[in-house]
């Protein structure tokens, strides 16, 4: 356990050992530098766009609920298809699935630098967030699938390093392409810069990812692709968009209609299951603790996103910083962001899987230290430490909590596994945007002043940092489950 980080089941680590020649990666460096190009370019345009909404409202004259869309609508299309993309990698190819993932990304870019009004700009982020949800789950599936054991904790922490870059180009790189407009252009360079990019990464993938699926091809289980979808959407539209529209009915009917979704859904799963078909979900995934545990940690670590939300308002609409300062003064919590995965496997090393109860504890520290130096100006320094230890924490737990739970997979599942946990971040994600939010709002008074921004913003954190102890208590839960799983397995050997 202390060498790998995650205890593994005997059975499970054999059949990992013992994968076919063909499937590892003949050139890993370059193999894994296209992949983490995909890994990047995702979040990156979840973030880019952030900065860039004033200059798009003014170059298309686009509405605010169009605004409120290129955001949302991505994100939303990202996280409903997340789990149809990881399972197509399993049945189709994972190689194959992420060129032609990467291919709709970079048409999907092409054609919202090219919109001519917002309309178009909303419906090209659409296809922009399936593209990704195609192209995403497939890193983390290959790495899980033909990397070898012993090195997946050095490659998932480079994952969670290239994870933290892209929150750092996209809040920081955003300001600067709409302040200096490259090559003459507007906001539209956020989009048209991942043409160049993608294309290389396509040609990359062809060249130097190994293809790895299954040798039986089964269907696709169409009626659990339209269930599943169906039931995210109800749960991510409501989530994404009820704040700004006041919570009106329609939401909370969104939220009930969800449940007998998921119960068809299931009843649907369990039926192709009995056939002897291949379910979209492999419901067996659920039994297993530490998977199930890690989930539940996997969408309360998430729903802190609320805190780029949350720090953006504060600094421009409570502050009056620019949208440039603002990008720069995420810089503590996005470099300790990037620092975090660098280090982590010399923590793993040392504590295991214990790297989460850590993370987690760091992350409380840095948001209680940053909220309460936010109401007094003299603790400038406390306040940007905090961030800086925080972002050590989410960068230390993110790789890890993706690394411990896909290892409670086999590798023919790794692109369903790494869906199901993308997805359930991505869910968490909006939840804690519209909770965390509606709390950071309901703190304001009609005309807040600098200081009641500051008193809003410290609220949220403190919400962020009650769940991360949360966390902290459930990591400890899924080490003990790791630890009997360990001790099982090594009694059947």
């Amino acid at each position: 356990m202390k060498r790998a980080g995650v205890c593994q089941h005997a059975g499970k680590a054999a059949s990992h050992a013992d994968a076919p020649v063909h499937q590892r990666f003949e050139r890993q460096g370059l193999a894994l530098t296209v992949l983490f190009v995909g890994a990047f370019l995702a979040p990156l345009d979840y973030f880019i766009v952030n900065l860039a909404l004033p200059a798009i409202h003014t170059g298309l004259n686009a509405t605010d609920a169009q605004l409120q869309l290129i955001v949302s609508a991505y994100a939303s299309a990202y996280a409903v298809l997340l789990i149809t993309g990881g399972r197509l990698g399993d049945l189709f190819g994972r190689r194959r699935m992420f060129m032609t993932g990467m291919a709709g990304f970079v048409v999907a870019s092409a054609l919202c630098g090219f919109a001519p009004n917002g309309h178009v700009l909303v419906i090209a982020r659409i296809v922009q967030g399936m593209a990704a949800s195609v192209m995403a789950p497939q890193v983390l599936a290959t790495v899980r699938a033909v990397v070898p054991l012993h090195q997946q904790t050095r490659v998932m922490g480079f994952y969670g390093f290239v994870f933290g870059l892209a929150s750092i180009v996209g809040q920081l790189g955003g300001g600067v392409l709409i302040t200096y407009q490259p090559f003459g252009l507007d906001w539209r360079a956020i989009f048209l810069i991942n043409i160049p990019v993608g294309l290389l990464a396509f040609v990359g993938a062809w060249k130097f990812v190994p293809e790895n699926q299954p040798e039986t091809r089964d269907s696709v289980d169409l009626k659990g692709v339209a269930l599943l979808s169906l039931v995210l959407i109800l749960l991510i539209y409501p989530m994404t968009h009820g704040r700004e529209a006041g919570w009106p009915w329609w939401t909370f009917a969104m939220f009930a209609l969800a449940v007998p979704a998921l119960a068809a859904f299931v009843a649907i799963e369990r039926q192709v299951e009995r056939k002897g078909g291949s379910p979209l979900v492999d419901l067996q995934l659920f039994r297993n603790p530490a998977f199930s545990t890690g989930l539940v940690i996997a969408f309360l670590f998430y729903c802190n996103s609320a805190f780029f939300l949350t720090y953006g308002i504060y600094l421009q609409t409570g502050l009056h910083w620019t949208p440039l300062q603002s990008g720069i003064a995420i810089m503590p919590f996005a470099l300790g962001f990037v620092a975090g995965p660098l280090t982590s496997p010399a923590v793993v090393r040392r504590i295991g899987a214990h790297v989460l109860t850590l993370g987690f504890a760091m992350m409380a520290l840095g948001f209680s230290l940053t909220g309460w130096a936010s109401t007094h100006a003299a603790l400038g320094t406390l306040f940007y430490g905090g961030l800086v230890f925080a972002g050590v924490g989410q960068g230390l737990v993110l790789p890890s909590i993706m690394r411990i739970v896909l290892g409670e997979v086999e590798p023919a599942k790794a692109g369903l596994a790494s869906g199901v946990v993308t997805s359930t971040l991505q869910i968490g994600s909006a939840f804690g945007t519209a909770a965390i939010s509606g709390a950071f709002f309901g703190a304001l008074s009609a005309q807040a002043s600098a200081a009641g921004y500051a008193y809003a913003f410290q609220r949220s954190l403190a919400i962020n940092a009650v769940l991360m102890v949360v966390c902290i208590v459930l990591s400890v839960t899924l080490v003990r489950h790791q630890q009997v799983a360990h001790r099982r397995a090594i009694k059947v050997v």
